[in-house]
């Protein structure tokens, strides 16, 4: 993804202005981001849920640390063509540390990153009983210090918000956008219907970022709800969950019926030649045979 990140960001620019919505879906190592790659989303969507769960088996506590998160979206970017949205918590730190945060991300290549307002370590509003947020003037800091410390002005910063009262919320969100953010981004919790995503939008003055996650009141809003005032709609979690599923209900009836056919199993299974043709075994076993056989030997 290297050499298409610059071409990427101001391509992503121009479309959250006044184009069509770009949706993500979410990914939680390079496996899940590739095959969300050869999906038809328009991008990749690095869930820091997922990170935690895929790497460390732990819940989003922010348990893992910024090179740990970095080096996972690092990998993906090595394997991706599409866009990256960089979920990066609360920049890890103060707002020296933010800026760090920033920088890093945009080296590897993402093309949007979120910050958001919860005090750190942040605690996933999905799954959490409260989430506790920083003071107004620390979280438009926090803004302010990731606008700043981008070097390619293409880069699109999401502000998350995660306050419980919806007219905080708005205020919040008009000051990150006067602090610069590219795009507002709220949670389920704190608003109720369509109307207040609008309320939003428009106080705001930017378009929103929105994360459909199943079983909240977001997630069964329509196709032209959601693009009428999102430019980024995400499912961040599917790959995680769907994943999960497979694997209990697979391993549970493995180890039912050992000695039982495969094909007998409830989750089917992708065959091993298309697994070898998703994963790009036979591009790098010719690269390998070019200089290792001379190119005498195909694949």
């Amino acid at each position: 993804m290297s050499t298409h990140h610059p071409q990427q960001r101001q391509a992503l620019r121009q479309r959250i202005t006044s184009g069509p919505t770009f949706w993500f879906a979410g990914a939680q190592d390079a496996l899940s981001a590739l095959l969300v790659d050869q999906s038809d989303f328009d991008g990749v969507f690095s869930t820091g849920f997922g990170v935690s769960a895929s790497l460390l088996g732990q819940p989003d506590m922010e348990l893992y640390t910024l090179s740990e998160n970095l080096q996972v979206v690092d990998h993906m970017a090595n394997v991706v063509r599409k866009p990256i949205f960089a979920d990066c918590d609360t920049g890890y730190g103060n707002v020296l540390n933010v800026a760090r945060t920033v920088r890093s991300f945009e080296k590897a290549g993402v093309a949007a990153l979120s910050i958001e307002d919860q005090i750190s370590p942040k605690r996933c509003p999905a799954a959490a009983a409260v989430s506790l947020v920083v003071p107004v003037a620390d979280a438009v800091a926090r803004i302010r210090a990731a606008v700043d410390a981008r070097t390619d002005p293409n880069l699109l910063i999401v502000a998350r918000t995660d306050v419980a009262d919806p007219g905080e919320a708005i205020e919040r969100a008009c000051r990150f956008a006067e602090a610069g953010a590219d795009l507002v981004q709220p949670i389920s919790r704190t608003f109720s219907s369509y109307d207040d995503l609008v309320r939003l939008r428009e106080a705001s003055g930017r378009r929103l970022s929105l994360q459909l996650m199943e079983g909240t009141w977001m997630a069964k809003l329509d196709r032209a709800q959601i693009e009428s005032v999102a430019a980024f709609a995400t499912y961040p979690i599917v790959t995680l969950l769907t994943i999960a599923h497979a694997m209990q209900a697979n391993l549970a009836a493995l180890a039912a019926k050992r000695g039982a056919p495969m094909g007998e199993l409830p989750v089917g299974r992708t065959t091993m030649a298309d697994f070898k043709h998703l994963i790009g075994w036979h591009t790098l076993e010719e690269r390998q045979n070019h200089y290792e056989l001379g190119g005498r030997h195909g694949a």
